[in-house]
């Protein structure tokens, strides 16, 4: 998992309890002072884009020189990250790859929402504190002039890019034991049984009951596009959020549900790269009902007991990858359609008596005869699929 937060959070804080908890650790501040060490590559690239000024007298990075160019100037500040990124990155990833099998990693990485890093990892936490008590904190413990510490505060991302990034948001204003034990909550309840489920390739349960819209679901479903996008790499074409709760207004199961296209489904790039974002393979039966499926589609969902998901695997192109993205863009666009698709799951909620089979089974043949309608509207319309990568609220297109 990724941990981030700002300067003052008390990100380093809820670290040390992850460790204490059993966590292995992959500390991205103290990586960055091993990549520019004296002697390193990094550190030589260092000087030849600052000059000899950011050096000490014994030949070592004076971080409060370089500080002063960097933090006041973002253009020098992207150029020292793209210095110093990669080099933490590469080092973070030879580190994490020698934890145990069923390690549960936690890379502290103070600038992953700055350096667009989330899509990276299956979960990413975010250690929050309001400013003023980061200026406080800031002050106080580390000394720090106060315009200073506010600057440092200004330097870096805002709670809003952090909250598009969070999966778990961890409250740090109040007092310390506050934030022990909401750790130790998301622990138990949440990494564990995820790294348990990953280890034994298995997917998290989800319940077969309706529920009103809920505000999250974009966010949520922008944060696994971009996993799954990133995860698949060259075999994957496009990624996007589908089913119900990719319909505005619509009540659904609390299950986010995402189609990928790809040239060859059985890619076993695809396999490996959506198993290190959480995702494992949930088995398909080509007569399985629920989604449109084709007769090569794959079926996976993620491990997160936090936030189930499903992801469908399909030719781009194919009938059965067309008309997923046909039947969501028609239910947005028809308010008729969505009350009879709604009163249909109703009905099959009630009558499956919460087995997720006999859900699917009961809501299937709707579908099924919903599809010549739903072509109606595209000819009508001009509807044609897209191949843009993530979400919105429009018409056949997902936004980032």
């Amino acid at each position: 998992m990724g941990l981030t937060g700002g300067i003052g959070s008390g990100k380093s804080t809820a670290a040390a309890r992850f460790v204490e908890r059993g966590a292995v650790l992959v500390d991205a501040d103290r990586l960055a002072r091993e990549v520019v060490a004296p002697g390193t590559p990094g550190l030589a690239e260092v000087v030849e884009a600052f000059g000899p000024s950011v050096l000490d007298a014994d030949g070592a990075l004076d971080r409060s020189a370089l500080a002063a160019i960097v933090f006041g100037d973002p253009a020098e500040r992207d150029r020292l990250n793209k210095i110093v990124h990669p080099l933490v990155g590469a080092r973070s990833a030879e580190l994490a790859t020698r934890a145990a099998d069923d390690a549960i990693v936690v890379q502290d990485t103070p600038l992953l929402v700055e350096g667009g890093m989330g899509a990276r990892f299956p979960l990413v936490v975010v250690v929050h504190a309001d400013a003023e008590v980061r200026v406080r904190r800031l002050v106080e413990h580390r000394g720090m002039a106060e315009s200073d510490a506010r600057a440092r505060i200004a330097a870096q991302a805002d709670d809003a890019a952090r909250k598009a990034a969070a999966d778990v948001w961890l409250d740090n204003s109040g007092a310390p034991e506050a934030l022990t034990a909401a750790v130790d909550g998301l622990w138990d309840g949440r990494l564990v049984p995820f790294a348990d489920n990953l280890l034994a390739g298995r997917t998290a349960p989800w319940r077969a009951a309706l529920v009103d819209p809920d505000t999250r679901w974009p966010a949520q479903a922008a944060r696994l596009l971009a996993r799954v996008a990133g995860a698949a790499g060259e075999p994957g074409e496009a990624v996007a959020h589908v089913g119900s709760t990719a319909v505005p207004g619509l009540p659904a199961a609390d299950v986010i549900d995402l189609q990928l296209g790809v040239q060859t489904p059985d890619a076993a790039a695809v396999h490996e790269g959506v198993g290190e974002v959480g995702f494992v393979s949930c088995g398909f039966n080509e007569g399985e009902p629920g989604h449109v499926r084709g007769p090569s589609a794959r079926c996976y969902a993620s491990a997160d007991p936090g936030r189930p998901a499903h992801l469908l695997v399909q030719v781009t192109g194919s009938r059965s990858w067309r008309q997923v993205l046909l039947l969501r863009d028609w239910l947005r666009a028809d308010a008729a359609a969505r009350a009879s698709c709604l009163q249909t799951k109703q009905r099959a909620a009630a009558d499956s008596g919460g087995d997720l089979y006999r859900y699917a089974q009961l809501k299937a043949a709707w579908f099924d005869r919903a599809v010549p309608s739903a072509e109606a509207w595209a000819a009508s319309s001009g509807w044609a699929p897209s191949l843009v990568n993530a979400y919105s609220t429009g018409s056949g297109v997902d936004a980032p």
